[in-house]
């Protein structure tokens, strides 16, 4: 029986990927009116089937609670009428994105006459796993239709029941604008085989992996995959307060770093605090976090302190929490906060406090994570914040992108060389 399930999700996963290559080629050379169409279209299904979608969610929700799962998690899988809302607008900002598809990103001409051209290029079949994040089916969808990509989307058996719902407004939208139906698939099944089936390349029809989700995930995709993978580790984010700091700035921040949202990638999870400051410094901005309701977990040396504070292990320096919990410790100014975070960062965002512009910059300089900040809050790490639109995911690799994964990081690129009539001597 087991070997029959495997070999038939072997066959829907081949189909799948023989889907998407087909509808690649079309793709790549549609209009940018055509996306733009199938864009508006699929916002206007997603308002349109609010009601079918809430339906859903709820049945993912009350799956979910009965799982016992965490608040955080919770809050992630939610879909309100707002959060719909913010769906459908998200479709119409990349809409509104321009086109990368025959961008020329450089040019120039050799002594011979030869001009020379790069231009940016669909990557192709693009491959999405994700998990929990309902709202991911229509972001990853919407941005790699924008790029001229076909997708395969695999999302989280959590969310399974939204996720489906929200990927027949895509198709319909599709539909509505004459693009092929295939160009965003979402895998129906909820076994772990079809996500080693996406991993294995499914017969090199997908070109690109992009994992959205936890470190589990990551590393098995990172692990499995024969095909590149734009990695998004966790988002084990520091926040360095420095001696030079504005108090009330510094407080601001870290509460929102932190609250604002405690299931995002970017929000923080460790605070370094300059061990200069901790008389002025320390007590406001733990009170801060926990008239915020986060629960500091500290060093022996801020516990001695301050009281009622959970003591911190080496653990919790490795943790991404995805929750109202912090760590915190004090550092040898920004020196002792740079060893630390090169210790232990996933090199996804930093924010350092200070008014003292060489800390600043030996903080930009010798820290190497995707996204660094100065006086703001790391809940910034988001496409959308940076004006790119929306985005797949924060890449923390090195390799063809980095940072948020939007629509230009969706593509590649060629050469075009217009002669006269050259020849090589």
């Amino acid at each position: 029986m087991l070997d029959q399930v495997r070999t038939d999700i072997d066959s829907l996963m081949a189909e799948i990927g023989r889907n998407a290559r087909a509808a690649a080629r079309p793709l790549a050379i549609a209009t940018a009116e055509a996306k733009n169409r199938a864009l508006d279209a699929m916002a206007a299904e997603i308002l349109a089937g609010r009601d079918a979608i809430l339906a859903a969610n709820a049945i993912d929700l009350a799956n979910a609670r009965e799982s016992g799962v965490a608040a955080s998690f919770i809050d992630r899988l939610t879909l309100t009428a707002e959060r719909i809302e913010g769906i459908a607008g998200a479709l119409r900002d990349i809409a509104g994105l321009k086109d990368p598809v025959g961008d020329v990103i450089a040019e120039w001409d050799r002594p011979n006459g030869l001009h020379i051209e790069r231009v940016r290029t669909p990557l192709g079949v693009i491959g999405v796993i994700y998990e929990s994040r309902p709202n991911v089916t229509a972001d990853a969808g919407a941005l790699c239709l924008k790029a001229g990509n076909a997708v395969i989307l695999r999302g989280g058996s959590d969310s399974v029941n939204s996720s489906q719902a929200i990927h027949s407004c895509l198709v319909a939208g599709l539909k509505a604008a004459g693009l092929p139906e295939h160009a965003i698939q979402y895998v129906p099944v909820t076994d772990r085989a079809a996500v080693g089936a996406m991993l294995s390349g499914l017969g090199g029809t997908i070109d690109v992996i992009v994992p959205r989700g936890g470190k589990s995930l990551v590393a098995r995709v990172q692990s499995e995959a024969r095909v590149p993978v734009f990695a998004h580790l966790e988002g084990l984010c520091h926040i360095y307060v420095d001696k030079s700091a504005d108090l009330d700035m510094a407080k601001t921040i870290v509460v929102n770093a932190k609250m604002r949202r405690t299931g995002i990638c970017g929000a923080a999870e460790t605070l370094l605090i300059d061990r200069a400051a901790a008389d002025t410094h320390l007590a406001p901005l733990l009170e801060g976090l926990r008239a915020a309701g986060c629960e500091v977990r500290a060093t022996d040396e801020i516990r001695a302190r301050i009281e009622n504070l959970v003591a911190a292990t080496e653990t919790d320096w490795s943790t991404e929490y995805l929750d109202a919990i912090i760590s915190v410790t004090l550092v040898d100014g920004i020196s002792g906060a740079i060893e630390h975070i090169n210790r232990w960062s996933s090199a996804h965002t930093e924010a350092v406090i200070a008014e003292d512009p060489a800390v600043v910059e030996r903080f930009f300089t010798e820290i190497d994570s995707a996204i660094l900040l100065h006086n703001a809050s790391t809940q910034f790490a988001d496409g959308g914040e940076f004006g790119m639109g929306g985005e797949i995911g924060i890449a923390t690799g090195k390799m063809h992108a980095r940072g948020p994964v939007g629509v230009e990081q969706l593509t590649s690129f060629k050469y075009r060389v217009r002669g006269t009539g050259q020849v090589r001597p």
